[in-house]
């Protein structure tokens, strides 16, 4: 049985696999996702308002109609000998460079009174010489519009006006300026804002005036905020300029735009993609709008009282040479725009915005190509969803989360800064973290009902710990029987059946209890398997279920510290009135079958074959050597880390083939000198033994025996010298003992 819980893992490839769909087709704008789009514009406006230069443009002044102006010369609009005085003092007295209008002069001026004094000379004083003699000198002075169109000739003036982009009829006021172009033939004009009608200014003055653009925004998106304005406007087949394009137009001598398509770029699309004027190709998008570039807040351009540049009250040099936007940024005169960088932001500045950045030539853009990087980042993130967080941890999943969004916000304001393009971020982001959400949400089911599985299969045979460790290796496991290398142990308490005659049975489960419980901990510590408890007796292994590479170091390590255990553990069952108690150790490395053995009636997660009944008879030797922990060569070649003693080279019962046993001494680090030393001499009377040098084996015994009165092994070995010495072995005699019980 494998723990990949397939239906889950199916479920959470499809939501991912259907999420990225939908935001893939977002973003080709086959289908909308209004939430998308906030989080979009949000996103947008964040990365605007932290990237803004926030520094004034010394170039573009604005001449505002404001509060203190309307206070000093009355409400508005004023009258048109007003305005025309306020033209020459910028001209005449500040010398400016350019003025453009952010406000339309679409009805006639009556405040003079001239229509009164027609009136007159047509009635009651028709006949009255001297009356109609005065109105003849003075019509000329009392007919504003007329005074107003005479100070716009044959200066650098640019009106403004509006058009209306709605269905219902309006009729048609005032007159256009001149077109840019025709748009009857371009391939493009298709997708350009269709006005419906206009409101322009009077015919005199358009006439008079140098160019004119439209200051209106019909490009405000959903939430009302401006974002993008169009330069271009079509009006029965004709093409019409913004006010801010017609300025920078007319800073250069009115120069020939040229229309960029996709064409131009061997595309089959021959959708709009730049103007260029003078060889500074202006990128906008198909609808040529382009991504209003704020400086900062208000206050980005030097701002003027109307009323103190008709007083003469402003220092020459503040406007010598400039170029001049007058608009209103009087409250009342409602003339106030949401923008990302500020509710409530004076539209007079948003063309200054513009024609600044015209002037620098640097104008951000989405242009179409980056359509097709988007969708494929998006498809990126999909497969890093699908492919990649369900093979790797959850840790290493958030340290990927983590690298892919910094790197994608990185990419994302560079792109921004540095190439000036606009490319989405909401939405990838949004996608990777829902992705991200998802496969944490389906993890979890995951990781519960993994661990759930592991833990009925193993959890009577490992530690919570290390069924912990299994649910996040990514291993699958199974209870199938399998063949692999692993180390097997085998423990028993010496002189059990004589303790058990001398204790009461509550008592004596106390001790066992007492004794297994740390054993256990210690054995489950180093990644061991217990695999039964056999009376007196423990069985463990290392290696399964999960794979160990150290498999045989870490039993090995476990038998020295239950040994150390062991001893600290006397003084309490000595405190208890138990008896003192020692344990014998064997433990071997080799390949075993291991997995669910048994019955119908009960099974059990085991291990079996030659290598495990070995370790069982290595437990039964350490009686006969006096030791406590006996290894096979097998282990002390996989567990090279410690220091050993060679025992003895043996055949165990039911085996033919010699083996040589060790007990392992310590971990190398902590082996001392003496131990070292007593190592090699006992090697060197072994190799004496086993080439019958009797007496050269018995002299090193004794010495041996001598020092250390208390190891059996050195006694067991002149017991055995005695002997031959009576029936010596055979000619062909290898020094292996053959053992004949278990």
């Amino acid at each position: 049985m494998q723990f990949s819980n397939k239906w889950l893992k199916t479920y959470r490839s499809l939501a991912c696999l259907i999420i990225t769909s939908l935001f893939i087709l977002h973003t080709a704008n086959w289908l909308e996702i209004p939430t998308m789009q906030r989080m979009e514009h949000i996103f947008y406006d964040l990365r605007l308002r932290t990237t803004v230069v926030n520094t004034i443009d010394p170039r573009i002044v604005i001449v505002a109609i404001n509060e203190e102006s309307l206070a000093m010369e009355g409400r508005w609009p004023w009258s048109r000998d007003k305005m025309a005085y306020l033209l020459d003092m910028l001209f005449d007295y500040y010398n400016i460079k350019l003025l453009g209008f952010d406000m339309v002069f679409a009805e006639p001026d009556t405040s003079s009174g001239v229509a009164l004094l027609n009136k007159l000379a047509s009635g009651p004083l028709h006949g009255d010489t001297a009356f109609l003699s005065a109105i003849a000198a003075l019509r000329p002075q009392l007919s504003f519009d007329e005074v107003f169109a005479k100070s716009l000739q044959n200066r650098p003036t640019v009106l403004g006006y509006f058009t209306s982009h709605v269905d219902e009829k309006i009729d048609q006021v005032g007159l256009l300026p001149t077109a840019l172009t025709p748009s009857s033939g371009l391939p493009f004009t298709p997708l350009l804002v269709n006005a419906k009608s206009y409101t322009a200014n009077l015919p005199v003055l358009q006439s008079a005036a140098y160019s004119g653009g439209f200051f209106n925004n019909p490009n405000v998106d959903q939430d009302g905020v401006y974002r993008k304005l169009p330069l271009l406007i079509q009006y029965h087949e004709h093409l019409y300029e913004s006010l801010s394009l017609a300025l920078f137009r007319a800073l250069l001598g009115q120069p020939k735009v040229e229309f960029i398509t996709g064409e131009e770029y061997g595309k089959a699309d021959s959708r709009l993609e730049g103007l260029r004027i003078e060889g500074f190709t202006i990128p906008v998008d198909a609808g040529a709008a382009i991504l209003v570039p704020f400086r900062g807040k208000q206050g980005s351009f030097h701002y003027i009282s109307a009323t103190d540049v008709l007083n003469g009250t402003t220092a020459p040099e503040k406007l010598k040479d400039k170029i001049v936007i007058l608009g209103a940024t009087a409250p009342g005169l409602l003339d106030s725009r949401a923008t990302p960088v500020q509710s409530l932001y004076p539209g007079v500045e948003v063309h200054a915005n513009v024609l600044s950045a015209l002037l620098d030539r640097s104008i951000k853009s989405r242009p179409d190509y980056i359509l097709a990087a988007e969708i494929t980042e998006l498809l990126l993130i999909g497969v890093l969803a699908i492919v990649v967080f369900p093979r790797v941890s959850i840790i290493t999943s958030a340290a990927v989360f983590g690298l892919v969004l910094t790197a994608g916000t990185a990419a994302n304001f560079y792109c921004w800064r540095v190439w000036d393009i606009d490319t989405m971020f909401a939405l990838p982001f949004t996608l990777l973290c829902l992705l991200y959400g998802v496969q944490i949400f389906f993890g979890f089911f995951l990781e519960s009902r993994k661990k759930k599985q592991l833990s009925d299969m193993f959890g009577q045979y490992v530690p919570p710990e290390l069924v912990e460790q299994m649910s996040q290796s990514g291993e699958a496991f199974s209870l199938q029987g399998e063949s692999r290398e692993m180390t097997v142990f085998f423990s028993d308490v010496r002189g059990f059946t004589s303790i058990s005659e001398t204790m009461a049975p509550h008592d004596l489960c106390e001790l066992i209890n007492a004794i297994f419980t740390p054993v256990t901990q210690v054995i489950h510590d180093s990644q061991g398997t217990i695999d039964k408890y056999i009376g007196d007796a423990i069985m463990a292994f290392w290696g399964a279920p999960m794979h160990d590479a150290q498999h045989a170091s870490h039993a090995v390590k476990s038998a020295l510290a239950i040994i150390d255990l062991l001893a600290t553990m006397q003084n309490g069952f000595k405190a208890r009135d138990w008896p003192s108690i020692d344990m014998g150790i064997g433990i071997n490395t080799g390949t075993m079958s291991v997995g669910n053995m048994g019955s119908q009636f009960r099974m059990a997660y085991t291990v079996m074959g030659d290598a495990v009944n070995l370790g069982a008879r290595l437990e039964g030797l350490t009686k006969q050597y006096g030791v406590k922990i006996i290894v096979s060569e097998t282990t002390r070649q996989a567990a090279p880390g410690f220091a050993y003693r060679e025992l003895d080279r043996v055949r165990v019962k039911g085996k033919r083939a010699p083996i040589t046993i060790y007990e392992p001494l310590a971990a190398m680090a902590d082996a001392t000198t003496g131990s070292r030393q007593t190592a090699e001499l006992l090697n060197q009377g072994l190799q004496a033994y086993r080439q019958q040098q009797w007496d050269s084996a018995s002299a090193i015994f004794n010495s041996l025996s001598a020092q250390y009165p208390d190891d059996k092994l050195y006694t067991l070995y002149l017991e055995r010298i005695g002997i031959y010495r009576l029936s010596p072995p055979d000619a062909d005699w290898d020094g292996v003992f053959t053992h004949t019980s278990k």
